[in-house]
Protein backbone atom coordinates (compact mmCIF):
# COMPACT_ATOMS: atom_id res chain seq x y z
CA UNK A 1 0.00 0.00 0.00
CA UNK A 2 1.48 3.31 -1.06
CA UNK A 3 2.14 5.85 1.61
CA UNK A 4 0.80 9.39 1.34
CA UNK A 5 4.23 11.00 0.69
CA UNK A 6 4.87 8.48 -2.13
CA UNK A 7 1.49 9.21 -3.74
CA UNK A 8 2.12 12.95 -3.53
CA UNK A 9 5.58 12.52 -5.04
CA UNK A 10 4.10 10.58 -7.98
CA UNK A 11 1.48 13.27 -8.57
CA UNK A 12 3.83 16.22 -8.27
CA UNK A 13 6.76 14.68 -10.12
CA UNK A 14 10.41 15.47 -9.41
CA UNK A 15 11.10 18.73 -7.62
CA UNK A 16 13.41 21.01 -9.58
CA UNK A 17 15.80 22.39 -6.95
CA UNK A 18 18.53 24.84 -7.98
CA UNK A 19 22.16 23.81 -7.85
CA UNK A 20 24.04 25.61 -5.12
CA UNK A 21 27.43 27.16 -5.80
CA UNK A 22 28.85 26.89 -2.30
CA UNK A 23 31.93 29.00 -3.00
CA UNK A 24 29.76 31.88 -4.23
CA UNK A 25 27.71 32.00 -1.03
CA UNK A 26 30.50 30.92 1.32
CA UNK A 27 31.24 34.36 2.94
CA UNK A 28 27.75 34.88 4.43
CA UNK A 29 27.54 31.18 5.26
CA UNK A 30 30.81 31.50 7.20
CA UNK A 31 29.47 34.41 9.26
CA UNK A 32 26.21 32.58 9.90
CA UNK A 33 28.11 29.44 10.94
CA UNK A 34 30.19 31.51 13.36
CA UNK A 35 27.07 33.00 14.90
CA UNK A 36 25.45 29.56 15.29
CA UNK A 37 28.68 28.16 16.74
CA UNK A 38 28.74 30.80 19.46
CA UNK A 39 25.09 30.26 20.33
CA UNK A 40 25.50 26.47 20.33
CA UNK A 41 28.54 26.52 22.61
CA UNK A 42 26.73 28.79 25.04
CA UNK A 43 23.46 26.88 24.91
CA UNK A 44 24.62 23.26 25.25
CA UNK A 45 27.83 23.59 27.26
CA UNK A 46 28.88 25.13 30.55
CA UNK A 47 32.07 26.49 29.06
CA UNK A 48 32.74 30.03 30.22
CA UNK A 49 35.85 31.22 28.39
CA UNK A 50 38.18 34.01 29.43
CA UNK A 51 37.22 37.58 28.50
CA UNK A 52 37.94 38.37 24.89
CA UNK A 53 37.57 34.82 23.56
CA UNK A 54 34.21 35.50 21.91
CA UNK A 55 35.62 38.64 20.31
CA UNK A 56 38.52 36.56 18.99
CA UNK A 57 36.09 33.98 17.58
CA UNK A 58 34.20 36.78 15.82
CA UNK A 59 37.39 38.23 14.37
CA UNK A 60 38.63 34.85 13.14
CA UNK A 61 35.24 34.05 11.60
CA UNK A 62 35.21 37.37 9.76
CA UNK A 63 38.78 36.83 8.53
CA UNK A 64 37.73 33.43 7.17
CA UNK A 65 34.85 35.14 5.36
CA UNK A 66 37.27 37.68 3.89
CA UNK A 67 39.51 34.84 2.71
CA UNK A 68 36.57 33.13 1.04
CA UNK A 69 35.58 36.44 -0.55
CA UNK A 70 39.11 36.72 -1.95
CA UNK A 71 38.67 33.30 -3.57
CA UNK A 72 35.42 34.47 -5.14
CA UNK A 73 37.21 37.63 -6.37
CA UNK A 74 39.82 35.53 -8.15
CA UNK A 75 37.04 33.66 -9.92
CA UNK A 76 34.96 36.66 -10.98
CA UNK A 77 38.00 38.54 -12.29
CA UNK A 78 39.09 35.54 -14.37
CA UNK A 79 38.36 36.49 -18.03
CA UNK A 80 37.35 32.91 -18.81
CA UNK A 81 34.73 32.76 -16.06
CA UNK A 82 33.75 36.25 -14.98
CA UNK A 83 30.67 37.28 -12.97
CA UNK A 84 27.77 34.88 -12.64
CA UNK A 85 24.66 34.22 -10.62
CA UNK A 86 24.00 31.52 -8.06
CA UNK A 87 21.02 29.76 -6.48
CA UNK A 88 18.81 30.15 -9.57
CA UNK A 89 19.73 33.81 -10.02
CA UNK A 90 18.93 34.78 -6.43
CA UNK A 91 22.54 35.71 -5.65
CA UNK A 92 24.79 37.92 -7.78
CA UNK A 93 28.39 36.73 -7.89
CA UNK A 94 30.49 39.69 -9.03
CA UNK A 95 33.20 42.04 -7.85
CA UNK A 96 30.65 44.42 -6.37
CA UNK A 97 29.41 41.73 -3.99
CA UNK A 98 32.96 40.82 -2.96
CA UNK A 99 33.96 44.46 -2.33
CA UNK A 100 30.98 45.17 -0.08
CA UNK A 101 31.45 41.79 1.65
CA UNK A 102 34.96 42.79 2.69
CA UNK A 103 33.75 46.20 3.92
CA UNK A 104 31.04 44.58 6.06
CA UNK A 105 33.45 41.97 7.45
CA UNK A 106 36.00 44.65 8.35
CA UNK A 107 33.23 46.54 10.15
CA UNK A 108 32.36 43.39 12.12
CA UNK A 109 36.03 42.87 13.05
CA UNK A 110 36.63 46.44 14.23
CA UNK A 111 33.33 46.54 16.15
CA UNK A 112 34.09 43.24 17.88
CA UNK A 113 37.55 44.43 18.94
CA UNK A 114 36.14 47.71 20.27
CA UNK A 115 33.25 45.99 22.06
CA UNK A 116 35.42 43.62 24.12
CA UNK A 117 36.71 46.28 26.51
CA UNK A 118 33.40 48.15 26.50
CA UNK A 119 31.43 45.09 27.62
CA UNK A 120 33.89 44.30 30.42
CA UNK A 121 33.71 47.89 31.67
CA UNK A 122 29.91 47.86 31.63
CA UNK A 123 29.64 44.41 33.20
CA UNK A 124 27.91 43.03 30.10
CA UNK A 125 30.57 40.69 28.78
CA UNK A 126 28.68 37.91 27.06
CA UNK A 127 28.51 36.08 23.75
CA UNK A 128 25.18 37.43 22.56
CA UNK A 129 26.58 40.64 21.14
CA UNK A 130 29.13 38.81 19.02
CA UNK A 131 26.57 36.33 17.70
CA UNK A 132 24.30 39.22 16.75
CA UNK A 133 27.20 41.05 15.09
CA UNK A 134 27.93 38.06 12.88
CA UNK A 135 24.24 37.67 12.10
CA UNK A 136 23.96 41.35 11.17
CA UNK A 137 27.01 40.98 8.95
CA UNK A 138 25.35 38.02 7.25
CA UNK A 139 22.29 40.12 6.47
CA UNK A 140 24.42 42.97 5.14
CA UNK A 141 26.28 40.67 2.73
CA UNK A 142 23.02 39.11 1.54
CA UNK A 143 21.68 42.60 0.78
CA UNK A 144 24.75 43.45 -1.28
CA UNK A 145 24.67 40.12 -3.13
CA UNK A 146 20.92 40.03 -3.74
CA UNK A 147 19.97 39.15 -7.30
CA UNK A 148 16.30 39.10 -6.39
CA UNK A 149 14.13 41.63 -4.60
CA UNK A 150 12.82 38.97 -2.21
CA UNK A 151 16.39 38.01 -1.26
CA UNK A 152 17.13 41.71 -0.76
CA UNK A 153 14.20 41.96 1.63
CA UNK A 154 15.32 38.87 3.55
CA UNK A 155 18.84 40.23 3.89
CA UNK A 156 17.54 43.57 5.10
CA UNK A 157 15.37 41.90 7.74
CA UNK A 158 18.22 39.69 8.96
CA UNK A 159 20.40 42.77 9.32
CA UNK A 160 17.67 44.91 10.85
CA UNK A 161 16.41 42.47 13.48
CA UNK A 162 19.95 41.83 14.72
CA UNK A 163 20.69 45.57 14.92
CA UNK A 164 17.39 46.26 16.72
CA UNK A 165 18.54 43.94 19.51
CA UNK A 166 22.07 45.33 19.48
CA UNK A 167 20.76 48.88 19.88
CA UNK A 168 19.00 47.84 23.10
CA UNK A 169 21.83 45.63 24.35
CA UNK A 170 22.74 47.83 27.33
CA UNK A 171 19.97 46.69 29.65
CA UNK A 172 20.96 49.12 32.42
CA UNK A 173 20.44 52.24 30.28
CA UNK A 174 16.90 53.38 29.60
CA UNK A 175 18.22 55.35 26.61
CA UNK A 176 19.41 52.12 25.03
CA UNK A 177 16.00 50.47 25.43
CA UNK A 178 14.29 53.58 24.07
CA UNK A 179 16.56 53.69 21.01
CA UNK A 180 15.87 50.03 20.23
CA UNK A 181 12.12 50.55 20.43
CA UNK A 182 12.20 53.63 18.19
CA UNK A 183 14.43 51.88 15.68
CA UNK A 184 12.20 48.81 15.66
CA UNK A 185 8.92 50.69 15.18
CA UNK A 186 10.20 52.97 12.42
CA UNK A 187 12.15 50.12 10.84
CA UNK A 188 8.97 48.06 10.62
CA UNK A 189 7.28 50.90 8.72
CA UNK A 190 10.20 51.19 6.31
CA UNK A 191 10.18 47.43 5.70
CA UNK A 192 6.49 47.60 4.86
CA UNK A 193 7.16 50.34 2.30
CA UNK A 194 9.96 48.27 0.78
CA UNK A 195 7.76 45.18 0.56
CA UNK A 196 4.93 47.12 -1.09
CA UNK A 197 7.45 48.53 -3.54
CA UNK A 198 8.61 45.03 -4.41
CA UNK A 199 4.99 44.00 -4.97
CA UNK A 200 4.37 46.91 -7.33
CA UNK A 201 7.55 46.25 -9.31
CA UNK A 202 6.49 42.61 -9.62
CA UNK A 203 3.08 43.71 -10.84
CA UNK A 204 4.66 45.93 -13.50
CA UNK A 205 7.35 43.51 -14.71
CA UNK A 206 6.14 40.03 -13.77
CA UNK A 207 9.30 39.12 -11.85
CA UNK A 208 11.28 39.89 -8.72
CA UNK A 209 14.58 38.71 -10.19
CA UNK A 210 16.74 41.76 -10.91
CA UNK A 211 18.31 40.38 -14.09
CA UNK A 212 14.93 39.35 -15.50
CA UNK A 213 13.42 42.72 -14.59
CA UNK A 214 16.24 44.54 -16.40
CA UNK A 215 15.87 42.24 -19.40
CA UNK A 216 12.10 42.77 -19.49
CA UNK A 217 12.36 46.56 -19.27
CA UNK A 218 15.05 46.65 -21.96
CA UNK A 219 12.95 44.62 -24.41
CA UNK A 220 9.46 46.01 -23.74
CA UNK A 221 7.81 49.41 -23.70
CA UNK A 222 5.23 49.72 -20.93
CA UNK A 223 1.90 51.24 -21.94
CA UNK A 224 1.63 52.81 -18.49
CA UNK A 225 4.55 53.34 -16.13
CA UNK A 226 2.48 54.42 -13.14
CA UNK A 227 2.75 51.08 -11.32
CA UNK A 228 6.49 50.87 -11.92
CA UNK A 229 7.13 54.46 -10.81
CA UNK A 230 5.07 53.89 -7.66
CA UNK A 231 7.28 50.87 -7.00
CA UNK A 232 10.37 53.07 -7.45
CA UNK A 233 9.04 55.54 -4.90
CA UNK A 234 8.27 52.90 -2.27
CA UNK A 235 11.62 51.19 -2.77
CA UNK A 236 13.35 54.53 -2.26
CA UNK A 237 11.43 55.07 0.98
CA UNK A 238 12.46 51.65 2.32
CA UNK A 239 16.11 51.94 1.35
CA UNK A 240 16.21 55.65 2.21
CA UNK A 241 15.38 54.75 5.81
CA UNK A 242 18.38 52.43 5.99
CA UNK A 243 20.83 54.94 4.50
CA UNK A 244 19.38 57.66 6.76
CA UNK A 245 18.38 59.99 3.94
CA UNK A 246 16.20 62.96 4.87
CA UNK A 247 13.27 63.03 5.50
CA UNK A 248 13.56 59.37 6.57
CA UNK A 249 16.30 60.16 9.10
CA UNK A 250 14.19 60.92 12.18
CA UNK A 251 15.36 57.77 13.96
CA UNK A 252 19.05 58.57 13.59
CA UNK A 253 19.86 61.05 16.42
CA UNK A 254 17.99 59.19 19.16
CA UNK A 255 19.23 55.75 18.10
CA UNK A 256 22.83 56.89 17.68
CA UNK A 257 22.76 58.55 21.09
CA UNK A 258 21.04 55.71 22.95
CA UNK A 259 22.68 52.63 21.44
CA UNK A 260 25.93 51.26 22.92
CA UNK A 261 28.76 53.33 21.45
CA UNK A 262 30.50 50.47 19.54
CA UNK A 263 27.14 49.45 18.06
CA UNK A 264 26.49 53.02 16.93
CA UNK A 265 29.72 52.82 14.95
CA UNK A 266 28.63 49.51 13.41
CA UNK A 267 25.28 50.97 12.37
CA UNK A 268 27.01 53.96 10.78
CA UNK A 269 29.49 51.74 8.92
CA UNK A 270 28.08 48.33 7.99
CA UNK A 271 24.37 49.18 7.75
CA UNK A 272 25.05 52.15 5.47
CA UNK A 273 27.46 50.17 3.27
CA UNK A 274 24.94 47.36 2.78
CA UNK A 275 22.01 49.71 2.16
CA UNK A 276 23.90 51.78 -0.41
CA UNK A 277 25.05 48.58 -2.12
CA UNK A 278 21.40 47.52 -2.42
CA UNK A 279 20.46 50.98 -3.70
CA UNK A 280 23.12 50.81 -6.43
CA UNK A 281 22.23 47.27 -7.48
CA UNK A 282 18.50 47.98 -7.66
CA UNK A 283 18.42 51.42 -9.24
CA UNK A 284 21.69 51.84 -11.14
CA UNK A 285 21.96 48.26 -12.43
CA UNK A 286 18.35 47.14 -12.71
CA UNK A 287 16.46 50.36 -13.41
CA UNK A 288 19.23 52.13 -15.31
CA UNK A 289 17.02 52.43 -18.38
CA UNK A 290 14.54 54.50 -16.33
CA UNK A 291 17.15 56.73 -14.72
CA UNK A 292 15.47 59.90 -16.00
CA UNK A 293 12.50 58.98 -13.80
CA UNK A 294 14.32 58.27 -10.56
CA UNK A 295 17.42 60.49 -10.84
CA UNK A 296 15.58 63.74 -9.95
CA UNK A 297 14.12 62.11 -6.84
CA UNK A 298 17.48 60.79 -5.67
CA UNK A 299 19.07 64.15 -6.42
CA UNK A 300 16.44 65.96 -4.34
CA UNK A 301 16.96 63.50 -1.48
CA UNK A 302 20.70 64.12 -1.69
CA UNK A 303 20.33 67.91 -1.41
CA UNK A 304 17.78 67.67 1.41
CA UNK A 305 19.96 65.20 3.31
CA UNK A 306 23.02 67.44 2.94
CA UNK A 307 21.16 70.53 4.15
CA UNK A 308 19.42 68.87 7.10
CA UNK A 309 22.58 67.08 8.23
CA UNK A 310 24.87 70.10 7.98
CA UNK A 311 22.51 72.58 9.64
CA UNK A 312 21.40 70.39 12.55
CA UNK A 313 24.91 69.07 13.23
CA UNK A 314 26.09 72.63 13.85
CA UNK A 315 23.71 73.16 16.80
CA UNK A 316 24.30 69.91 18.73
CA UNK A 317 26.09 69.70 22.08
CA UNK A 318 26.25 65.90 22.37
CA UNK A 319 28.99 64.34 20.26
CA UNK A 320 27.03 61.20 19.37
CA UNK A 321 24.10 63.32 18.17
CA UNK A 322 26.55 65.50 16.28
CA UNK A 323 27.95 62.46 14.50
CA UNK A 324 24.41 61.29 13.82
CA UNK A 325 23.70 64.44 11.85
CA UNK A 326 27.09 64.54 10.15
CA UNK A 327 26.36 60.99 9.01
CA UNK A 328 23.51 62.54 7.03
CA UNK A 329 26.06 64.72 5.24
CA UNK A 330 28.03 61.63 4.28
CA UNK A 331 24.84 59.90 3.15
CA UNK A 332 24.04 62.94 1.03
CA UNK A 333 27.47 62.74 -0.59
CA UNK A 334 26.98 59.09 -1.49
CA UNK A 335 23.50 59.82 -2.85
CA UNK A 336 25.08 62.41 -5.16
CA UNK A 337 27.28 59.63 -6.54
CA UNK A 338 24.34 57.22 -6.83
CA UNK A 339 22.22 59.63 -8.86
CA UNK A 340 24.93 59.92 -11.53
CA UNK A 341 24.08 56.31 -12.55
CA UNK A 342 27.56 55.93 -14.09
CA UNK A 343 30.46 53.57 -13.54
CA UNK A 344 32.45 56.48 -12.13
CA UNK A 345 29.65 57.13 -9.67
CA UNK A 346 29.65 53.48 -8.56
CA UNK A 347 33.41 53.67 -7.97
CA UNK A 348 32.84 56.78 -5.84
CA UNK A 349 30.11 54.98 -3.84
CA UNK A 350 32.39 52.04 -3.10
CA UNK A 351 35.44 54.14 -2.20
CA UNK A 352 33.38 56.47 0.00
CA UNK A 353 31.59 53.58 1.76
CA UNK A 354 34.86 51.79 2.54
CA UNK A 355 36.56 54.96 3.75
CA UNK A 356 33.66 56.14 5.87
CA UNK A 357 33.26 52.71 7.46
CA UNK A 358 36.85 52.48 8.67
CA UNK A 359 37.16 56.13 9.73
CA UNK A 360 33.88 56.22 11.65
CA UNK A 361 34.66 52.94 13.44
CA UNK A 362 38.03 54.36 14.48
CA UNK A 363 36.26 57.46 15.74
CA UNK A 364 33.72 55.51 17.76
CA UNK A 365 36.57 53.45 19.23
CA UNK A 366 37.90 56.72 20.67
CA UNK A 367 34.45 57.69 21.95
CA UNK A 368 34.09 54.26 23.58
CA UNK A 369 37.37 54.72 25.43
CA UNK A 370 36.74 58.29 26.55
CA UNK A 371 33.22 57.62 27.83
CA UNK A 372 32.68 56.62 31.45
CA UNK A 373 30.95 53.64 32.98
CA UNK A 374 27.29 53.77 32.05
CA UNK A 375 28.25 54.95 28.55
CA UNK A 376 27.97 58.60 29.59
CA UNK A 377 30.19 61.61 29.02
CA UNK A 378 29.62 62.30 25.33
CA UNK A 379 28.87 66.02 25.63
CA UNK A 380 31.36 68.28 23.88
CA UNK A 381 32.65 69.78 27.15
CA UNK A 382 33.84 66.33 28.20
CA UNK A 383 36.41 66.52 25.40
CA UNK A 384 37.80 69.91 26.43
CA UNK A 385 41.49 69.64 27.21
CA UNK A 386 41.66 66.06 25.95
CA UNK A 387 44.90 66.84 24.09
CA UNK A 388 46.56 67.42 27.47
CA UNK A 389 45.02 64.52 29.38
CA UNK A 390 44.99 61.85 26.62
CA UNK A 391 47.20 63.14 23.81
CA UNK A 392 47.34 59.88 21.85
CA UNK A 393 43.57 59.52 21.64
CA UNK A 394 43.21 63.22 20.84
CA UNK A 395 45.67 62.90 17.96
CA UNK A 396 43.83 59.89 16.53
CA UNK A 397 40.46 61.62 16.89
CA UNK A 398 41.88 64.72 15.19
CA UNK A 399 43.01 62.62 12.24
CA UNK A 400 39.58 61.00 11.90
CA UNK A 401 37.84 64.38 12.09
CA UNK A 402 40.17 65.77 9.43
CA UNK A 403 39.41 62.77 7.22
CA UNK A 404 35.66 63.30 7.56
CA UNK A 405 36.15 66.97 6.74
CA UNK A 406 38.01 66.01 3.55
CA UNK A 407 41.42 67.43 4.44
CA UNK A 408 44.13 66.50 1.88
CA UNK A 409 46.46 63.58 2.65
CA UNK A 410 43.60 61.72 4.31
CA UNK A 411 41.31 59.10 2.77
CA UNK A 412 38.33 61.40 3.24
CA UNK A 413 39.74 63.93 0.77
CA UNK A 414 39.75 61.43 -2.09
CA UNK A 415 36.36 60.02 -1.05
CA UNK A 416 34.81 63.46 -1.49
CA UNK A 417 36.91 64.22 -4.58
CA UNK A 418 35.70 61.15 -6.46
CA UNK A 419 32.06 61.97 -5.66
CA UNK A 420 32.42 65.55 -6.90
CA UNK A 421 34.29 64.36 -10.00
CA UNK A 422 31.54 61.83 -10.80
CA UNK A 423 28.83 64.50 -10.39
CA UNK A 424 30.69 66.97 -12.61
CA UNK A 425 31.37 64.29 -15.23
CA UNK A 426 27.64 63.46 -15.27
CA UNK A 427 26.73 67.12 -15.70
CA UNK A 428 24.95 67.51 -12.35
CA UNK A 429 26.81 70.66 -11.37
CA UNK A 430 24.24 71.93 -8.88
CA UNK A 431 24.51 68.72 -6.86
CA UNK A 432 28.29 68.99 -6.90
CA UNK A 433 28.04 72.54 -5.53
CA UNK A 434 25.51 71.45 -2.88
CA UNK A 435 27.83 68.64 -1.79
CA UNK A 436 30.77 71.02 -1.46
CA UNK A 437 28.72 73.52 0.57
CA UNK A 438 27.54 70.72 2.85
CA UNK A 439 31.16 69.63 3.33
CA UNK A 440 32.13 73.19 4.31
CA UNK A 441 29.47 73.39 7.02
CA UNK A 442 30.36 69.91 8.30
CA UNK A 443 34.03 70.94 8.39
CA UNK A 444 33.06 73.75 10.78
CA UNK A 445 31.51 71.15 13.10
CA UNK A 446 34.65 69.00 13.03
CA UNK A 447 36.91 72.02 13.53
CA UNK A 448 34.89 73.04 16.58
CA UNK A 449 35.57 69.69 18.21
CA UNK A 450 39.27 69.85 17.36
CA UNK A 451 39.51 73.31 18.93
CA UNK A 452 37.67 72.02 21.99
CA UNK A 453 40.11 69.15 22.42
CA UNK A 454 43.11 71.46 22.24
CA UNK A 455 41.62 74.09 24.57
CA UNK A 456 42.61 73.89 28.20
CA UNK A 457 40.03 73.44 30.91
CA UNK A 458 39.80 76.02 33.67
CA UNK A 459 41.64 73.66 36.00
CA UNK A 460 44.46 73.14 33.50
CA UNK A 461 44.76 76.87 32.81
CA UNK A 462 44.97 77.67 36.56
CA UNK A 463 47.99 75.46 37.09
CA UNK A 464 51.31 77.30 37.33
CA UNK A 465 53.66 74.35 37.58
CA UNK A 466 53.92 70.79 36.31
CA UNK A 467 50.84 68.86 37.25
CA UNK A 468 50.78 65.19 38.19
CA UNK A 469 49.78 62.96 35.31
CA UNK A 470 46.11 62.01 35.74
CA UNK A 471 45.41 58.36 36.37
CA UNK A 472 43.52 56.97 33.39
CA UNK A 473 42.30 53.43 32.80
CA UNK A 474 44.48 51.64 30.26
CA UNK A 475 43.28 51.49 26.67
CA UNK A 476 42.03 47.95 25.90
CA UNK A 477 44.05 45.95 23.39
CA UNK A 478 41.09 45.66 21.01
CA UNK A 479 40.71 49.44 20.89
CA UNK A 480 44.43 49.85 20.22
CA UNK A 481 44.21 47.44 17.29
CA UNK A 482 41.12 49.18 15.94
CA UNK A 483 42.79 52.58 16.14
CA UNK A 484 45.93 51.23 14.49
CA UNK A 485 43.96 49.82 11.55
CA UNK A 486 41.89 52.99 11.17
CA UNK A 487 44.89 55.34 11.37
CA UNK A 488 46.96 53.32 8.90
CA UNK A 489 44.07 53.11 6.45
CA UNK A 490 43.23 56.81 6.75
CA UNK A 491 46.78 57.84 5.95
CA UNK A 492 47.56 55.13 3.40
CA UNK A 493 44.40 55.69 1.35
CA UNK A 494 44.97 59.44 1.62
CA UNK A 495 48.48 59.22 0.19
CA UNK A 496 48.11 56.27 -2.21
CA UNK A 497 44.42 55.81 -3.07
CA UNK A 498 45.21 54.09 -6.37
CA UNK A 499 45.05 50.43 -5.24
CA UNK A 500 41.64 50.83 -3.61
CA UNK A 501 40.32 52.80 -6.57
CA UNK A 502 41.50 50.05 -8.94
CA UNK A 503 39.65 47.47 -6.86
CA UNK A 504 36.52 49.62 -6.89
CA UNK A 505 36.74 49.95 -10.70
CA UNK A 506 36.86 46.18 -11.01
CA UNK A 507 33.83 45.86 -8.74
CA UNK A 508 31.17 47.10 -11.17
CA UNK A 509 27.81 45.46 -10.39
CA UNK A 510 26.55 43.17 -13.14
CA UNK A 511 23.28 41.30 -13.62
CA UNK A 512 23.58 37.79 -15.04
CA UNK A 513 20.55 35.71 -16.00
CA UNK A 514 20.49 32.28 -14.40
CA UNK A 515 20.80 29.23 -16.59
Amino acid sequence: MSTLPAVMAQQLGPIDTPAIDWLAISPPVALLAGSLLILTLVGVTRWRPAPGVWAAVTVVTSLVAIGLAAAVWVRVTDPERGPSSAVAGAVAVDGFTVFVTVVVCVAVILTAMTSAGYLRREGLDGPELYALLLLAGTGGIVMAAAGDLIVLFLGLEILSIAVYVLAGYHLRRIESQESAMKYFVLGAFSSAFLLYGIALVYGATGSTNLARIADFLAGNVLESTGLLLAGFALLLVGLGFKVAAAPFHVWVPDVYQGAPTPITGFMAAATKAAAFAALVRVFVSTFGGYQLDWQPIVGALAVLTLVVGAVLAAVQTDLKRTLAYTSLVHAGFILVAVQTATDQGVVAVLFYSATYAVVILGMFAVLTTVSRRGDVGHDLDAYRGMAYSRPGLALALTLFLMAQAGIPLTAGFFAKFYVIAAAVDAGTYLLAVAAMLGAVVAAFVYLRLIVTMYSQTDEQAARTGPAPRPVRPPIPLGVKLTLAVAVVYTLAAGILPGPLVDLARDATPLLVLAG
